[in-house]
């Protein structure tokens, strides 16, 4: 069967995930504006709030390695690095859905700043979502050269051209950053493309574009939290490899069960309810490795961490407990549509998940 081809326009409507991280970003990077007084931030008050540096690895500060993309020198360079995310990110999206996308952009900015800092032989400091753009853009190559994405050539013309002249106008540009990004877009996406072709002979359903980004985002959660203090002390008893095994058990079996339920009828609304109870569950586990960090062990260097915790520390399981409810309630209601489908489900949508599966192969 032919597999579904995006619009060959030049230009395309963002979506959902774009939307969010523009959103995102501009909050992060307008907060640095305001507090340093003016449309740049000066590189003391970006390394305060999670620039990436030359010793950052070293010193085990990993949260920087996502941190950095959301953080922006000046106006220019922050509407820069969204027009890019608008004009790449709106095609990406729309063709492999919010929850891969989402993957592929973290991806893309992780190993950026990873390979960036390899490179760099000199004190440094990178902020900026370049990496992770420049990934978005590698992804749709990766597309492109598998022959599931309908743009012309000129696209990757006039876009990596442009980049390309742009940057050998500006000195401060991180290639190292760009480059990095883009191998792990393409990278990425290819694997991501063997994952599907492979989930076509171990998984029964598709899965609902809402399950798979409540998966990944509880697949996010899990890790930090097993990297956490508590967890990891709970994890290190076994080996070095206890961590990554935990996790990679614990996904393996949740999408596999999800994937059974899916297939029932009823299924979905089944699924899409206990998914409102399993992100409940995350949030107590996010406030109780919070907890960990109260007092006596504040500060611990992240300025607005710090300010959290010292809301959060004389009263974690009442706001951890307000937060839960919270959070299990905007899960039933932004997935309202997937309830009152599957409550309504008797078999027809168990069914055409099944057929749907059956007639992808790949991305």
């Amino acid at each position: 069967m032919p597999s579904y081809r995006a619009s060959p326009g030049f230009f395309e409507v963002p979506h959902a995930a774009v939307y969010t991280l523009m959103t995102v970003t501009v909050l992060a990077s307008g907060f640095c504006f305001i507090q340093a007084g003016g449309p740049a931030a000066p590189a003391e008050l970006l390394y305060r709030y999670g620039g990436m540096y030359a010793t950052a690895i070293a010193r085990h500060e990993y949260w920087r390695l996502v941190a950095y993309g959301f953080l922006h020198v000046n106006f220019v360079h922050l509407t820069m690095n969204m027009l890019c995310l608008v004009l790449w990110g709106a095609h990406l999206e729309r063709r492999v859905g919010p929850a891969y996308f989402l993957i592929i952009y973290l991806c893309a900015m992780v190993f950026g700043a990873v390979i960036g800092n390899g490179i760099h032989s000199t004190p440094y400091l990178t902020v900026g979502a370049s990496g992770a753009t420049s990934g978005i853009l590698g992804a749709l190559l990766c597309l492109w050269i598998l022959g599931k994405l309908e743009v012309g050539f000129d696209f990757f013309a006039i876009n990596i051209g442009l980049n390309i002249a742009f940057a050998l106008g500006n000195s401060r540009i991180d290639w190292g950053v760009h480059l990095g990004g883009f191998a792990a877009g393409l990278i990425v996406c290819a694997l991501l493309d063997l994952v599907e072709k492979a989930n076509a002979y171990l998984l029964r359903c598709k899965f609902p574009e809402a399950v798979k980004v409540n998966l990944a985002l509880l697949a996010c959660v899990m890790t930090l939290w097993v990297w956490s203090g508590p967890a990891k002390a709970i994890a290190a008893g076994a080996s070095e490899w206890g961590p990554v095994i935990m996790i990679a058990v614990a996904c393996c079996a949740v999408v596999k069960l999800v994937d059974l339920a899916l297939s029932m009828k009823k299924g979905l609304a089944i699924v899409v309810t206990a998914l409102a109870g399993l992100n409940a569950a995350a949030v107590m586990l996010c406030g109780w490795a919070l907890a960990f960090y109260c007092l006596p062990h504040l500060p611990i260097g992240y300025i607005p961490l710090d300010i959290f915790l010292v809301i959060f520390c004389p009263n974690p399981i009442l706001i951890s407990g307000l937060a839960a409810i919270g959070v299990a309630a905007l899960t039933l209601y932004l997935c309202a549509k997937e309830i009152s489908r599957g409550i309504e489900d008797v078999g027809f949508v168990a069914t055409s998940l099944r057929a749907e599966r059956s007639r992808r192969h790949g991305l």
